[in-house]
């Protein structure tokens, strides 16, 4: 591709260049640079990629993006954001791929992994289509799963991702955008067909500074969509909606006036289950993960596809068949009249969260299995176990990911933060014998929370990572103690 093409829509300051050169390839980082590379020379908060021009050319770089102009004859294009310029010109380089898609971007604290991947579900089973995802738990075009590094990629990768999902024929996109790829431009000159607002609390402050910076980080989204969704329940709904000419929708479970609400709210430990009203419209709705926040999630799901163009009907639809999401209060088969659920709470805020959803719903006793995370945060293991004990019935305190640290030394770090407890405390440092014995203890009514792995199905042991699933090791407990029973 010619330069002058993938400079597109960039206000070039100056320009060396031949505009008319042959461009095989962008590269930011010198290290992955090849011969006809566009060099893209980014400020970031560590290094500044303007140190690595002469690398970049030593490997061949044809031109250089820059927003400092080298001092020398070397062949350069200066802008003013080379973040920025990055996301252009690799749209640019992609074709604009994103524009053969309609694309749905959720923004938020919370929320955005499970509303991603249920609205996949619910548009791929109502319009039988292919869909990509890409977000926290990976990326995905169809079925296919792909690995990701983070929840929303850099700019290059992006627009990589999708020309690969318009290729394989996906119809749709729907992403977790955070507020990392808001602020660093890894999104920009993306037109959001939907954007989605969850919700908003404490993160991020080590980016953002301020919760002010933050909430106007999230909202730059919708300065870059066809329409939006806002969850008027939330306290910064108004900031968010102030000032936006694209058409809004919005849902609420507190707001009577908004566009979608949530009636005959009903939780269980197996779920959720609610009347969705638009208007003069009304659908039962049911959503296989419980927790109330499952019903914002859910209402944010109807609320992007009613912007889609799918009806209230199909929307519900599509809700009551998803299985839920893995490792966010994942509910998982078990033989008896309790429930185990899986959930990525390995932070003390979530974890008392997670216990604090599920406290209303359990009949019987709250039983919590936990670790903390080896070379990870200490401070925070006590904090987690004084939660666990004052929030549950029974703890079961083992191993997370130990990584190179002794798993009873971690152990020992959690339990001295309960010591002024008198939970019932179980420790087992083994995680599957641990497992067994929760399962084995169950009893009509209980609810066991599995609370730090999530979607892993690894645990990391020194430097190795082991095939560890917490769903296959719960079936053979199962499978196991059904075969004692028949002997």
């Amino acid at each position: 591709m010619k330069l002058r093409e993938i400079l597109q829509d960039l206000q070039v300051l100056n320009m060396t260049a031949d505009p008319e050169t042959e461009i095989r390839g962008i590269s930011y980082d010198s290290r992955k640079t090849e011969p006809g590379d566009l060099f893209v020379a980014i400020k970031g908060f560590e290094a500044d990629g303007h140190r690595f021009i002469p690398k970049a050319l030593e490997k061949g770089a044809a031109v250089i993006l820059c927003e400092d102009a080298p001092g020398d004859d070397t062949p350069y294009v200066q802008i003013a954001d080379c973040r920025y310029g990055l996301a252009i010109a690799s749209a640019n380089f992609f074709r604009h791929p994103a524009k053969e898609m309609k694309i749905v971007g959720f923004t938020g604290t919370s929320g955005k992994t499970s509303s991603t991947q249920v609205l996949k579900h619910v548009l791929e089973t109502e319009l039988h289509t292919k869909v990509g995802l890409i977000g926290t738990n990976g990326n995905m075009i169809g079925q296919e799963q792909l690995h990701s590094e983070r929840t929303t990629p850099e700019s290059f990768e992006l627009q990589k991702l999708f020309r690969r999902m318009a290729d394989a024929g996906c119809t749709h996109v729907v992403m977790e955008v955070s507020s990392h790829s808001l602020t660093l431009e890894r999104v920009a000159g993306i037109t959001f067909d939907v954007a989605v607002f969850t919700n908003l609390s404490q993160d991020h402050l080590d980016l953002h500074g301020t919760m002010e910076a933050y909430a106007e980080a999230k909202k730059k989204i919708f300065s870059q969509c066809k329409a939006g969704c806002i969850n008027r329940d939330d306290a910064r709904a108004a900031f968010m909606a102030e000032g936006e000419s694209c058409p809004l929708f919005t849902y609420a479970i507190e707001q009577d006036e908004a566009d979608l609400v949530a009636e005959d709210i009903s939780l269980t430990a197996g779920g959720v289950s609610f009347t969705a009203v638009n208007g003069e419209e009304r659908s039962p709705a049911k959503l296989a993960i419980p927790g109330m926040f499952s019903v914002y999630n859910a209402l944010s799901v109807i609320a992007a596809g009613l912007c889609l163009g799918l009806s209230l009907e199909q929307c519900t639809d599509g809700l009551a068949s998803a299985s839920g999401v893995k490792g966010r209060m994942e509910s998982v088969p078990t033989d008896g009249d309790y429930h185990i659920l899986i959930d990525y709470s390995h932070k003390p805020d979530a974890l008392e969260k997670a216990l604090k959803t599920l406290r209303p719903l359990t009949r019987g006793r709250l039983i919590v299995l936990f670790g903390c995370g080896g070379d990870r945060d200490h401070g925070k293991r006590p904090i987690m176990g004084r939660i666990a004990a004052e929030n549950a019935d029974l703890v079961i305190v083992t191993s997370d990911n130990p990584r190179t640290e002794e798993p009873e030394a971690i152990i020992a770090d959690i339990t001295a933060g309960m010591k002024n407890c008198d939970t019932p405390t179980q420790v087992i440092c083994d995680r599957e014998e641990a497992i067994a014995w929760a399962i084995d203890k169950a009893a009509p009514g209980d609810v066991i929370l599995l609370a730090g792995k999530g979607h892993e199905d690894y645990q990391e042991v020194g430097h190795e990572k082991r095939h560890m699933d917490e769903r296959e090791i719960v079936a053979a407990c199962l499978k196991n103690r059904n075969h004692a029973g028949k002997a």
